[in-house]
């Protein structure tokens, strides 16, 4: 869907440009926006690097196992659909983990893996479960204690004071997870109701589907 959205723009653009005699400025702006994308390319890259490697050294000095282990309670609290010891909870927290420091590259991978293990236990193939919708929204408000692809972007530009949004950046994904995590809560309570209709209707079926009916001369039962 992105693709086709892309692809509209710029189907438009070279129409507009070809309407109002401005094919050299939508020409130009081709290749300042490849420009800029390369340029901000490589700024991203030393900075992901670093933060990576941040990230290894902390991975290898025991720090992120303690903080996954600091994190396992709210994990619990947030996800208690999941088994107990099931390797989505190790994904889940790696990905808030790499979230936290703002690494959102180095979180995907996590979340990713985190939603097919989360799959596994779904017993609707074609509808989000509970802990999934979680997760995306955990993801999607992602509290953040270093923006360090946004300092990346700032330092690319040449700011003043690259790492000033610490502060605003925290406090805007701090509230952000915490309205996630009520309106998650809000959802869980109000579906803790007795069962629909329709799930009274397919367990009676399915009770009905495997009762034995035995013989009136005490022959083998059938279904």
């Amino acid at each position: 869907m992105v693709n086709w959205i892309w692809l509209f723009l710029i189907v438009v653009s070279v129409i507009f440009g070809l309407i109002n005699g401005n094919m050299d400025a939508v020409t130009q702006a081709a290749f300042d926006g490849a420009k800029s994308g390369v340029t901000v390319s490589f700024g991203l890259i030393s900075i992901m690097v670093f933060w990576l490697g941040m990230m290894k050294i902390a991975e290898e000095a025991g720090l992120l196992h303690k903080l996954s282990r600091l994190l396992y309670p709210i994990v619990r609290w947030l996800f208690p659909d999941i088994p107990k010891g099931h390797p989505a909870l190790g994904y889940i927290m790696s990905n808030l983990s790499a979230n936290m420091f703002g690494l959102g590259n180095a979180a995907t991978p996590m979340g990713i893996k985190a939603m097919q293990e989360l799959q596994t236990l779904n017993p609707d193939k074609h509808t989000a479960t509970p802990a999934m919708c979680t997760l995306l929204a955990l993801n999607t408000s992602s509290i953040t204690l270093v923006p360090t692809t946004l300092i990346a972007i700032r330092m690319n530009y040449n700011s003043a004071n690259p790492a000033e949004i610490i502060g605003t950046t925290l406090a805007a994904t701090f509230v952000a997870t915490l309205t996630a995590i009520l309106v998650d809560r809000w959802y869980r309570s109000r579906d803790k109701g007795p069962p629909s209709t329709y799930t009274t209707i397919n367990s009676t079926a399915k009770v009905n589907a495997t009762t034995t009916v035995r013989t009136s001369n005490g022959g083998e039962p059938f279904v």
